[in-house]
């Protein structure tokens, strides 16, 4: 009964209204991120460009995106590459610095075997490796 009330192009309509309204409120909180997290700008720029996005926010928004949008994507792409970086660093460390057990031993037996620790010293480390 309720299916014959609502036609499918009333559907359709709907769906397509949900959707810009859920993508304005996407873009909307997008650019006034983007407005804190700019460098270049100062406070009394982002407070202005954040009252005007507030105040007119569909002028506000299409003006800051012609204005500022390719500052947008290089700030994003600045970012992406610096943490891209920064996981890859880590990586790097992690993968260097993990060596097994038996390696540290046999290193610590060079070590005790050359002179350079004394046997209780071997011990000691040798204990705190395997616990």
């Amino acid at each position: 009964m309720v299916a014959y009330d609502y036609p499918i192009l009333g559907v359709f309509w709907t769906f397509l209204i949900f959707f810009v309204f859920v993508m304005w409120f996407f873009i909307l909180f997008r650019v006034i991120v983007d407005i804190f997290r700019s460098h270049d700008m100062g406070g009394f720029v982002k407070v202005l460009w954040l009252i005007f996005v507030l105040f007119l926010p569909f002028l506000g928004v299409f003006v800051y995106l012609i204005a500022r949008g390719r500052h947008m994507a290089e700030r994003d792409q600045a970012e992406a590459k610096a943490s891209q970086e920064a996981m890859d660093a880590y990586i790097r460390q992690t993968a260097t610095t993990n060596t097994s057990s038996a390696d540290e031993l046999t290193k610590l037996a060079g070590l005790r075997d050359s002179g350079v620790i004394t046997e209780q010293e071997f011990a000691a480390q040798k204990a705190k490796l395997l616990a």
